[in-house]
């Protein structure tokens, strides 16, 4: 009886037209925005990610800018490079 008086109620059938067309058949319901949130999340962690990234190569560029020998360095295991009367051997692992 309750259950025949509660399809007959246009106020509660409307309420659960409108919630199921919001959350199955709108541009936006809940499972597109679940998966909008999980890549926003990812995104988020990558731009944290670039962010300390540029922090480390901005320290990096300010030390080789100041210490000529950190330059030197740098050339030398980056960049493979040597001064003319020297012999460079690479020694590689296998993985």
């Amino acid at each position: 009886m309750f259950i025949l008086k509660a399809l007959k109620n246009k106020y509660l059938l409307t309420t659960i037209g409108i919630i199921a067309w919001l959350l199955f058949f709108d541009k936006n319901d809940v499972f597109t925005q679940l998966d909008l949130n999980k890549k926003l999340n990812k995104l988020e962690m990558e731009r944290d990610y670039y962010i300390s990234e540029i922090q480390n190569n901005k320290s990096d560029i300010k030390e080789l800018e100041t210490n000529k020998e950190s330059l030197e360095k740098f050339a030398r295991e980056k960049y493979l490079m040597k001064k003319d009367n020297e012999d460079v051997f690479i020694i590689s692992k296998k993985q």
